[in-house]
């Protein structure tokens, strides 16, 4: 069983979502497929896949205009969150820190944080790969309070249509492993994320390690979901 979970960024509507439930509701998988959808969708994001956020406060509540609580996001019925995607940390500053402290509000209020940590193309330059994978991984993961996942996003990737060798990839996987397991985290699934398609997820997902794929783009149409869900059962 593999975890796939699709990031619907800034992008999507209510009506998209049924289509996408409804074409989920006619596959066979054993697979744990997620939807992380913007905000405004969560409430009426009802279907076989789980439904999770993409973002969340720091604060429980108060005076935070445009903020949405952990609390908030449970109410709605959201079971897991996103925290620490790199356009997160890359538009909007956010350190490990923060990341840590978006994931402890989640996990206080039941809900699964999909952590997400990796490399730019400047760290990677200056063979800063695992040094950042590793302070990633052991500054922003919770050492307690609930389970989690953590997300592998080579950040120079990202939308470049490009991947790491499966050696890369597995030295990364192996070594996030091997952190969480040093925190008392062993066994989290970590999935991995940079420009994910239906041609490379069996790929991707054979590698040690790899125990799913967060995708992006291609998550936002069945047609393009479904092959990367079948993958692998």
């Amino acid at each position: 069983m593999k975890i796939i979970a699709g990031n619907w960024k800034m992008n999507g509507s209510a009506v998209a979502l049924r289509e996408m439930q409804d074409a989920l509701s006619k596959i066979d998988t054993e697979n744990r497929v997620i939807l992380c959808v913007p905000f405004t969708l969560i409430a009426g994001a009802h279907g076989v896949a789980a439904i999770g956020a993409q973002d969340v406060s720091v604060h429980d509540h108060g005076a935070f205009t445009g903020e949405v609580s952990a609390q908030m996001l449970a109410d709605a019925g959201a079971k897991y969150v996103i925290v620490g995607h790199s356009e997160r940390r890359m538009y909007h500053g956010e350190t490990n820190d923060v990341v840590r402290e978006k994931a402890q509000m989640a996990l206080t209020h039941g809900i699964t944080p999909i952590i997400c940590v990796g490399e730019t193309m400047d760290e990677r330059d200056a063979g800063k790969t695992m040094e950042i994978i590793e302070s990633g991984v052991r500054e922003s993961v919770p050492v307690d309070g609930g389970d989690v996942i953590v997300a592998y996003e080579p950040r120079w990737a990202i939308g470049a249509g490009i991947t790491p060798t499966d050696d890369e990839i597995a030295a990364a996987h192996t070594l996030i492993a091997e952190t969480l397991a040093k925190m008392g985290r062993g066994g989290t699934p970590i999935l991995y994320g940079a420009s994910v398609k239906g041609g490379n997820a069996a790929k991707l997902m054979s590698i040690p390690h790899v125990d799913g794929v967060l995708v992006g783009g291609a998550s936002l149409k069945s047609d393009d979901f479904i092959p990367i869900i079948m993958a692998t059962k």
